[in-house]
């Protein structure tokens, strides 16, 4: 199912806001207390929030409400806690803030009023189509926050249309007369990525012969995609941070910030709240990004989507395909589609340039799967480099989960071991592969 947040900002029932503290990682995952009273974590008897993490002392934490922040206390714990990687014994958090504690991550959460998010009537939401039920709830919910002026996280594996979502909230949107702007945040070094999105003046570094607009001015009064926002490093973070709070940018070189009025919609394949417990990411820019949420599921648990996504695919290409169904279907259904919908893209594409003479799905030469035999590492060179190294280490994490769980007999401690990987961890990724449907 797709997993979709949606916090108070889109609750129109007037509520307060309501904060959880959420055990998001350890034994005790994903165990949850409110916050309308003053909590203290640990592994004693006494604790409002009883962990069985056994690097937890007694009474570890302290997390007391004031108005609409947090006070988190350590309570002379043994091991220590921490916020952003570092060690503290008091601070104040604000919601999204997120703490380690031995083998335990805390996240103080919004605990918003559950909404009903129908999946929507409609099968086609600008260039994504689908009959999926949980795709649809997707549609619903871009419907849903498209108006609304919102930051939208989205996430969800390579190639599942991250950046489609992006197009339609924009589409949707009263912005839609306004640029719909796009930067890579993994493609760039730090220096390059800065000038990129804020710009700079003529001499702020070798090269630069000319100001430049970034593209937060060239966004303004339009939407800002920020695609591989997880890969951004602190400092270009902190600079985000600021231009979404102030709605100010500074050019690289500049003593003077301008305005701008932009609509931020970032995407990530990964969880930033990991990174955030890990201290890799801003818990402040994680929650600020974060009013709605959408994940995207891959395209191997929305197989059903795989005869309406062919046709649609096709038909931009000028193929009128027919019925999508027989043998190549089953081709089509049979693959695990690592690299999603726009693998299932390339395949198309491919089968056009081989097969000028068909007339219908079925006289297609579907080459499904190919690309993975070609190669000593079975490489997908009919993918882009990014996605066909995930495609491989896909394919890899995949046979040695297999391996180690047949060499133990299905025992997951016992493989988890001799990986040396936290059995949650390990848990996790056989579900990912659909090697575990255990509890």
């Amino acid at each position: 199912m797709a997993q979709t947040r949606l916090s108070t900002q889109l609750d129109e029932t007037g509520a307060p806001l309501r904060c959880q503290l959420l055990v998001i990682d350890g034994p005790d995952a994903p165990r949850a207390v409110s916050l309308e009273r003053e909590v203290v974590v640990g592994s004693g008897s006494d604790a409002q929030l009883v962990l069985r993490d056994d690097t937890v002392s007694a009474a570890h934490l302290k997390v007391t409400p004031e108005g609409a922040r947090f006070r988190v206390t350590d309570l002379g714990s043994t091991n220590g806690s921490f916020y952003e990687g570092s060690r503290f014994d008091a601070l104040e958090a604000v919601p999204g803030a997120t703490f380690k504690l031995g083998r335990t991550t805390l996240r103080i959460e919004m605990q918003s009023r559950a909404l009903e998010v129908r999946p929507s009537t409609s099968r086609k939401l600008g260039e994504l189509v689908a009959e999926n039920v949980a795709m649809r709830e997707v549609f619903a919910v871009v419907e849903l926050s498209a108006p609304r002026d919102v930051t939208v996280l989205i996430t969800g594996e390579t190639g599942t249309g991250k950046e489609l979502v992006a197009r339609a909230l924009h589409d949707l949107s009263p912005r839609r007369k306004g640029a719909f702007v796009t930067v890579d945040c993994g493609a760039l070094p730090e220096a390059l990525l800065e000038s990129e999105l804020f710009g700079h003046v003529k001499g702020a570094f070798t090269g630069a012969h000319a100001d430049r607009k970034g593209a937060f001015a060239r966004a303004d009064g339009g939407t800002l995609f920020l695609d591989e926002l997880g890969r951004v490093s602190s400092a270009v973070q902190s600079r985000l941070l600021r231009a979404l709070e102030a709605r100010t940018v500074k050019p690289v070189g500049s003593d003077s910030e301008r305005s701008v009025d932009v609509r931020v919609v970032a995407a990530t394949p990964a969880d930033l709240s990991v990174s955030v417990a890990n201290g890799s990411f801003r818990a402040d820019l994680f929650y600020r990004l974060s009013v709605v949420t959408v994940e995207l599921p891959p395209l191997r648990a929305r197989r059903e989507d795989l005869p309406l996504l062919a046709g649609e695919l096709l038909r931009r290409r000028g193929f009128e395909a027919g019925d999508i169904a027989g043998e190549n279907l089953d081709r089509l259904k049979s693959h695990r589609w690592p690299g999603n919908v726009r693998e299932l893209r390339n395949v198309l594409e491919r089968a056009l340039v081989l097969s000028p003479g068909a007339r219908e799905f079925s006289e297609l030469k579907l080459l499904v799967g190919a690309a993975e035999k070609s190669g000593e590492l079975g490489a997908h060179t009919d993918l882009p480099f990014k996605d066909a190294k995930e495609a491989v280490l896909d394919s890899f994490e995949r046979a040695y989960l297999r391996e180690l769980m047949a060499r133990h007999q299905g025992n997951l401690s016992a493989a988890a071991r001799e990986a040396q990987v936290d059995r949650k961890h390990w848990r996790e990724l056989l579900r990912k592969h659909e090697l575990y449907d255990g509890d």
